[in-house]
């Protein structure tokens, strides 16, 4: 949002204090959501079984974590030094990654949901469930999230700000009729918000109710509580980081079309669309959580990747150790005992047949 705008007798805000919170935000968020999402994403398509337990949504909410984690640093630097000379193509580019992860990762904790709630609760019907329903389930959310995305960027362009260098808050906003803007705040809403937090509330109520049954084996009870968990985790990740946004982004848009001319409301619509947008770039480190604390499979190879890397690590480091002490103890005090590690060829006639000498010592310690 431009900071010299005005409606009315209104100044908007000069909104100084968005350039050190997105810059402080997106530098705390970029190396633990990189460096948590790069190893989810290695461990879910390595090792993970991807015909249960929703792993196929799990790796496309990784990937869309990524795609928005890559584009952080260009959104540093701007917000740093309040200039991009990047060009007008890469700051569209980073805006629009902006909101596909949002939207991608509702629609695949949607699923994630969908999917952990019927498989337990209907295992019978879900048991000839295959893997590629899956793949195509995600083919088609991604391109209906791009195609819906593709008007945000044609929205806000460095063309229409006075600033040629401008980009992301500071971009100028294309006027719309009241049509158009009612139709794109509904879709987003309704689609992107109210439809998938219905989805999720019920998918946890249901998971409640089936745990509260008493004729429940501990078995059984144990995988609904650890699916339950899950959808809670969901639930969490879709409420803190995404309903903020969602509460304000009708009164954004009446803002930025001067359909609101209330002065203390324009201000405060603006200071709050600047602190839900940073909210909806945590699910980037809170997506991690969900793999690992809701998912025993994927602590398991996790934690045995770890520990068989840390294990070679430390036989490496004791091999070479003892290597090295023991070659220190032949030269200080036996220096030309190497000799007798050459080979000696096995020649033994059948006729005369002898007992092999015994190695030396000293190879047998090594």
């Amino acid at each position: 949002m431009s900071s010299n705008r005005s409606s009315g007798n209104c100044t908007d805000p000069k909104m100084e204090f968005q350039y050190p919170l997105y810059s402080t935000i997106y530098t705390l968020i970029f190396i633990p959501g990189l460096l948590a999402n790069s190893a989810a994403l290695w461990v879910l398509c390595r090792f993970i079984n991807k015909n249960n337990k929703a792993v196929i949504f799990m790796i496309n909410l990784a990937v869309a974590d990524l795609a928005h984690v890559l584009s952080l640093p260009l959104r540093m630097y701007y917000y740093i030094n309040r200039i991009w000379p990047f060009g007008s193509f890469l700051c569209q580019l980073c805006f629009y990654l902006k909101y596909l992860n949002m939207y991608a990762s509702i629609c695949f904790l949607t699923c994630i949901s969908i999917q952990r709630y019927y498989f337990l609760l209907h295992p019978f019907k879900a048991k000839d469930w295959k893997c590629r329903y899956d793949v195509t389930i995600s083919a088609v959310i991604w391109v209906f999230v791009g195609a819906a995305c593709l008007p945000l960027p044609i929205l806000r362009r460095p063309t229409l700000s006075n600033n040629t260098s401008a980009c992301f808050s500071d971009l100028g906003v294309t006027q719309m009729t009241m049509g158009t803007s009612i139709t794109l705040v509904t879709i987003a809403e309704l689609s992107g918000f109210v439809a998938p937090l219905i989805i999720i509330a019920c998918c946890t109520w249901k998971m409640r109710q089936s745990l509260q049954e008493s004729q429940v084996h501990l078995q059984q009870r144990r995988e609904k509580e650890k699916a339950l968990r899950m959808i809670l985790m969901c639930a969490v990740v879709f409420f803190v980081c995404f309903t903020p946004y969602h509460i304000n982004f009708p009164l954004f848009m009446m803002v930025i079309q001067d359909v609101i001319t209330n002065c203390s409301i324009r201000r405060s619509t603006l200071h709050f669309h600047t602190v839900s947008l940073s909210l909806a770039s945590l699910n980037c480190c809170l997506d991690p959580i969900l793999y690992y604390f809701m998912t025993s499979e994927f602590q398991d190879k996790l934690l045995q990747c770890s520990g068989f890397a840390l294990r070679n690590c430390f036989v490496d480091k004791d091999s070479s150790s003892s290597f090295q002490d023991n070659s220190d103890d032949t030269n200080t005090h036996k220096p030309f005992s190497c000799f007798k590690f050459w080979p000696r060829p096995k020649r033994w006639s059948n006729k005369y047949k002898e007992t092999p000498p015994t190695e030396p010592e000293e190879l047998l310690l090594q």
